[in-house]
């Protein structure tokens, strides 16, 4: 292969998105490159007085079948293919000169498909053929061919043109590199709009870089970096988000605010959410965001310490007075007023991010590394109502409690197994989650809890011995609501009928697993 620097005589030029191009060209020109050049591109390059051969001039074959037939031709791919080592005495027999560069990018399959009521026929007409092969012949024959699908490489290549110098091998590599993945990335967003199945045989996904530089990664001496998914139904990305008040975010500021507003998204009441570590530490409801926050931050002030917080209402001054004296990482809203971002200014370490009204989970599929390999699932977004619920004790639950226990359900689900979540009145009163045994995060979520009486607990596993209800029954705890399917469900009843605790079982397991 070819390693030496080459230069640009004849330039490709083929494009969707012409951004840029009519300076680049100039320079081609102004460098005694021939350019060629279909439809569209053609026309603009021309209005700018720029000389350029039109495609179907060049190949002596008109473009056909409505455009989709237009750089599909041997003198096109002969030209851009050929190895010059190798190929120039077939290519001269066969009149087929040598392109060095081309510039090309797709039509906009991701914008169309973004649009509503999209029919699949509007759909694939915007799969580009022509714009595919060649950019994928240019970044095969990287040896000889330049190719440029970048608007921002334009430049790049401009500062050579400018001082006469051929393309060197190390930047033809580099942009062969982002051409293939131009092309994979494409492919994978096609092919995902045609699936319909949830786990299919062949699992395409594609990401660009988000130019949002991570501080370091989970710890200072990891690197990392954030994606953005190209392809996927949430209709939520935290990277949507307007980021309002920047310090510089990091890996965890990320994953924390999104465990902070995935629970959020379990509530249509006006509702706040603390996360610290990736696990709520205190969440409620409230008649306003400030309510909400206050009783949140009070359910742990302790854990709330450097913590997000994630309303789902506006966030107004009575809110930004209260975090006055608080310190806390992240504080995300779907708006601000502008006398809470007045004030919020002035919290110079608190980032904040505005997230537009959060939709309702839906049953996505999502995943997580196992090393190289990829474990995929559809996500907990199962909703649980009073209907769904069996009473098993001999004690029956007041429509107080049943709402209570129905708001620690949803809260438990979104902390790290074994989970246990008590609440009362709308907010929890303490969370025990992450262990390995099931009356550990029992303890630790009654310790949180205090000398609160008449709490209801959600427990997000079965128990599997009764000693957990033995030990909560002189703990403040008259409710409680669980899965079951335990083989001694039985006992677990009994001790609950002994101590008067009303339980419930959901029929539903949530173990979440980090």
């Amino acid at each position: 292969m070819n390693r030496e620097a080459t230069p640009i005589k004849r330039a490709l030029i083929s494009l969707s998105d012409k951004e840029g191009i009519v300076e680049l060209a100039t320079l081609l020109v102004k460098a005694n490159v021939e350019i060629i050049s279909t439809g569209n591109t053609a026309k603009l390059l021309k209005e700018a007085e720029i000389e350029v051969e039109e495609v179907a001039s060049y190949t002596g074959f008109p473009e056909i079948f409505g455009g989709r037939v237009k750089t599909l031709h041997p003198k096109i791919a002969g030209g851009i293919l050929a190895l010059r080592e190798r190929d120039s005495a077939e290519a001269l027999k066969h009149n087929i000169p040598q392109i060095d560069l081309v510039v090309c990018n797709l039509y906009p399959f991701g914008a169309t498909i973004d649009q509503d009521n999209v029919s699949l026929q509007e759909a694939l007409e915007e799969v580009d053929i022509g714009g595919v092969t060649l950019i994928r012949s240019a970044a095969k024959n990287m040896g000889w061919v330049t190719v440029l699908t970048d608007k921002t490489d334009y430049p790049r290549i401009g500062e050579f043109l400018n001082k006469g110098e051929g393309i060197p091998f190390e930047l033809r590599k580099e942009l062969a590199t982002k051409a293939f993945a131009h092309t994979a990335a494409y492919d994978a967003l096609i092919a995902n709009y045609l699936n319909e199945e949830p786990f299919p045989e062949t699992l395409s996904l594609t990401f660009t870089k988000e130019p949002l530089p991570l501080r370091y990664g989970e710890n200072p001496h990891q690197q990392g970096a954030v994606y953005r998914a190209l392809t996927g139904g949430d209709p939520f990305s935290l990277l949507e988000s307007q980021v309002i008040q920047v310090k510089q975010l990091s890996y965890n500021n990320l994953y924390d605010a999104y465990g902070a507003i995935e629970t959020l998204r379990e509530f249509k009441e006006c509702a706040c959410v603390i996360v610290k570590h990736a696990t709520p530490c205190g969440v409620a409801i409230g008649a306003t965001p400030l309510e909400a926050l206050k009783r949140a931050y009070e359910a742990d002030e302790l854990s709330a310490f450097g913590g997000i917080v994630a309303l789902n209402r506006e966030a107004d001054s009575e809110v930004a007075h209260f975090l006055e004296p608080l310190f806390i990482e992240i504080l995300s809203a779907p708006s601000f007023t502008k006398e809470a971002l007045a004030l919020l200014k002035q919290k110079r370490n608190l980032r904040v991010l505005q997230t537009g009204e959060l939709p309702p989970l839906t049953p996505i599929v999502g995943g997580r590394f196992i090393g190289r390999d990829l474990l995929v699932q559809e996500r907990d977004a199962h909703v649980l109502n009073g209907d769904d619920l069996t009473l098993v004790t001999e004690k029956e639950v007041s429509e107080e409690q049943l709402s209570d226990l129905l708001f620690a359900w949803r809260v438990v689900k979104h902390v790290k197994s074994n989970a246990i979540v008590t609440a009362k009145g709308g907010v929890t009163c303490g969370i025990g989650g992450g262990q390995v045994s099931r009356i550990d995060a029992l303890k630790i979520a009654l310790e949180k809890s205090g000398a609160t009486k008449g709490m209801v607990l959600a427990s997000d596993a079965f128990f599997p011995f009764r000693d957990s209800v033995d030990y909560m029954a002189q703990r403040g705890v008259i409710a409680i609501i669980q899965p079951g399917g335990s083989i001694r469900d039985k006992e677990v009843i009994e001790a609950c009928n002994e101590a008067g605790i009303a339980m419930l079982f959901s029929g539903v397991r949530s173990f979440l697993h980090g």
